[in-house]
């Protein structure tokens, strides 16, 4: 029996399986509104369909000028709730849990006049000059964190992923390139912990609460593995209960950046489960069944977490059990098409 169809617990999140449906940005809010639309909700379903026991909504924003564009998703205002809540329940009829991946991308917000970012460094020398945020403003950002939770908890989602990975605003201040601060938000966790807490403050006792980071940086000079570690162990001991761990994206990348082979993020995430030894989401070119079944039997990780893969193929979770010779159960409608042996 495959490891990869199993069931796995943690708090009071149940999923039929471990396979986890990664964010993935469609760029597809025509109205510019941040609310998700059709696009969205057959997007979205149709991988609960095909089989996915979690997925997780593509990076959404808690402040206007805090998208990447202004086609992106966000959850700034009460008026968002209903749409989200219309997917989450048609998710949860296919036997799918879904999360909410919350964020701010801080200097890499491409149509805000001007972006922000905890200090004045742009992304390249070709991009916008982003403005350093106030002291207050930073106390503010963490308020929309908290409230962006808050309504992600009255949409009915199973959990929440605080996205502080891919160079955006939470990865800016934990990033000793980027972070040049001299207020207290100078501590490189400092920001990241409080958002933590404050989202802790507004969610249910026994929901877990997720969240991307990126291992190391690619950037010529951007820190390392042991260096994100430090923080996460912080960021552990503010609440966090399980790791989605990636890299990059804060820059364009240099020397450091490693060859994008299938599974090139398995040993950072093996390293987080050694050091941390709390539940991790591996990611990065696992489509492949075998490759993805073999992070959950060596142990490199509980969870894989596919994105491409799952573009290309919405049922990709029933296709891969059938690939490893354990099919799972589809959806009544579609049983003929898998007969049992």
């Amino acid at each position: 029996m495959a490891q990869l169809t199993q069931p796995f617990t943690l708090k009071n999140l149940t999923l039929k399986n471990k396979v986890v449906m990664a964010p993935m940005c469609q760029y597809s809010v025509d109205a510019k509104d941040g609310i998700p639309n059709d696009w969205h909700f057959v997007h979205y379903t149709s991988r609960a369909v095909g089989g996915t026991g979690l997925i997780l909504v593509e990076m959404t924003d808690v402040d206007p000028d805090g998208r990447i564009t202004d086609n992106d998703l966000g959850l700034w205002s009460d008026e968002q709730i209903p749409a989200y809540k219309k997917m989450v329940d048609a998710v949860h009829q296919q036997g799918a849990k879904i999360g909410i991946q919350i964020a701010h991308a801080g200097r890499k917000a491409e149509d805000a006049n001007p972006p922000v970012a905890p200090s004045a460094i742009p992304v390249t020398e070709d991009s916008k000059m982003p403005r350093a945020l106030t002291t207050e403003e930073v106390r503010d950002t963490i308020q929309q964190f908290q409230d962006a939770a808050r309504r992600a908890v009255e949409a009915g989602f199973d959990t929440i992923e605080i996205h502080g990975a891919h160079g955006y605003l939470i990865h800016q201040f934990h990033s000793p390139l980027i972070n040049q601060r001299e207020d207290e938000y100078q501590e490189l966790s400092f920001f990241g912990v409080q958002i933590i807490r404050a989202v802790k403050d507004v969610i249910p006792e026994d929901m877990p609460l997720l969240m991307r980071i990126s291992a190391v940086e690619y950037m010529d000079g951007g820190y390392d593995i042991d260096h994100s570690l430090e923080i996460a162990k912080k960021y552990k001991a503010a609440g966090i209960d399980m790791f989605h761990i990636s890299s990059g994206g804060e820059a364009p990348p240099g020397k450091q950046k490693p060859a994008t082979n299938p599974g090139y993020q398995i040993p950072f995430a093996r390293r987080y489960k050694e050091e941390l030894d709390m539940p991790i989401i591996a990611v990065g070119i696992l489509e492949d069944p075998e490759l993805a079944e073999s992070v959950i039997g060596n142990g490199d990780a509980d969870l894989v977490a596919i994105g491409r893969g799952m573009l290309k193929n919405p049922y990709w979770a029933i296709w891969a059990s059938e690939q490893l010779g354990d099919t799972m159960e589809p959806a009544r409608q579609y049983k003929r098409a898998y007969p049992r042996k």
